[in-house]
């Protein structure tokens, strides 16, 4: 029996599709450079989509092979400014429904993320690590902007934080007209792949006098427990899989070196260290609950990126010189190659990405505001600060790695939010 259906059904049915495509959606996915798309759900946003992008692998080579690069989309409106994250990592916190960024919050504003080339489903395939090259992910930043500023006319602003800081200055550089103001949270610029200014800023300048010495007493004291400790370690690596290219002693070694960059780097109270009276299990779990060993295995989701610091984006070194009569190691010099990267990998730093990112924001009239945190071991090889008006410099009082707009004392919030009103509107 054929059932009778109204007008007014009818209507319905074409008013409201089941899985209509919005007109946004539609526009997405007509892009040629887009090979899939997905709709996510957001608490914050009235569309979110996951793209697919292909992107050449080498962009002095375009027809010389390609990889796909996972690009999220969130919409507030093409009338409002759109926010761009140059992810340094992978991105797949993006993917939760309940993530916003900071300032896209503050702004109200549309929401790109973008994850960086060779992490997680950005990597291409094969993995040509000649191809891993801070000029090639700013091309990669360029192409996705082109292509959505035909969606989002309005003003652009870049932010990433720590790695994904750095991302953003890289990214500002090569590209200073694709982005009109640039919000870099915790961004290091490193001039080697061994630095040289973090070691003395965790000597002789972060924290107070007796803070230093109460850590430089518990490092003496886990190396003075080696014996004891070692088998706890063992137990440790082995309940959590860890694998690493070195001898487990030198593991505990570079894991109590690492100790104080990492205790700073996280805004750990002073308070939290043990007595150096307690029992084993007492110190070692403070030890490695702030020193993950799990930090130096051979491989991992965050592998590629000391490929780009041994390149060019640079690292840190460690301070032996206290603990030499304590450890395994006679050197830290050139650990980053030792312990991290791919077997038989050479590699010698080139400093110009250093040199061409600190005369830019020297000497460009880009809009940038710097956050950093005064007790951050990042904040050692910061960008320069040139003190011209286009360019907001924000050290968080007693900060950490964890400076954030929303965390910072009234007054440095308030001069923040009125610049970017200033600059977007």
């Amino acid at each position: 029996m054929i059932r009778k259906i109204s007008f007014a059904s009818l209507w319905l049915f074409a008013a409201f599709p089941l899985f209509a495509q919005t007109s946004l959606q539609l526009t997405l996915q007509s892009f040629p450079e887009v090979q899939k798309i997905e709709a996510l759900e957001s608490s914050h946003f009235a569309e979110k989509y996951l793209l697919y992008v292909q992107q050449p692998v080498d962009y002095q080579n375009p027809d010389g092979g390609s990889f796909v690069q996972r690009v999220f989309v969130m919409h507030v409106g093409a009338d409002r400014p759109t926010v761009m994250v140059t992810e340094g990592y992978g991105a797949a916190y993006a993917a939760s429904p309940r993530y916003i960024d900071e300032v896209a919050r503050l702004l109200n504003a549309n929401l790109v993320v973008v994850e960086h080339r060779y992490f997680l489903e950005s990597t291409p395939q094969p993995v040509n690590w000649d191809y891993l090259t801070a000029e090639n992910s700013a091309n990669d930043l360029h192409r996705i902007n082109q292509m959505l500023r035909t969606i989002y006319p309005q003003k652009w602003i870049s932010t990433g934080i720590s790695k994904g800081g750095q991302t953003v200055m890289i990214y500002r550089t090569f590209f200073p007209d694709d982005i009109d103001v640039s919000v870099p949270y915790v961004g290091p610029l490193c001039r080697g792949v061994e630095d040289g200014r973090h070691e003395p800023f965790l000597r002789d300048q972060v924290g107070s006098t007796e803070d230093r010495a109460q850590i430089l007493a518990f490092q003496h004291e886990i190396l003075k427990r080696r014996a004891r400790l070692m088998p706890l370690l063992e137990a440790l690596c082995n309940e959590k899989e860890y694998r690493f290219r070195i001898p487990l002693q030198e593991v505990f070694d570079y894991t109590v070196l690492e100790y104080p960059f990492a205790f700073w780097q996280y805004g750990t109270p002073t308070g939290m260290i043990p007595d150096l009276q307690s029992d084993d299990e007492t110190l070692f779990k403070h030890f490695t609950g702030i020193s993950d060993p799990g930090y130096f295995v051979s491989e991992s989701d965050t592998s590629p990126f000391f490929v780009q610091a041994a390149k060019e984006l640079g690292y840190y070194g460690y301070d032996i010189e206290p603990f030499k009569d304590q450890l395994t190691i006679t050197d830290s010099r050139g650990y980053l190659a030792r312990i991290f990267l791919p077997e038989d990998m050479q590699i010698t730093f080139d400093p110009t990405l250093y040199h061409k990112i600190s005369s830019f924001i020297s000497d460009s009239d880009a809009k940038f505001i710097f956050i950093y945190g005064e007790y951050d071991p990042w904040f050692a090889p910061a960008a320069p600060d040139p003190h011209r008006p286009d360019v907001l410099y924000i050290v968080a009082p007693k900060g950490s790695h964890r400076a954030r707009i929303g965390n910072l004392p009234e007054e440095m919030r308030e001069r923040i939010l009125q610049t970017l009103h200033d600059w977007i509107d």
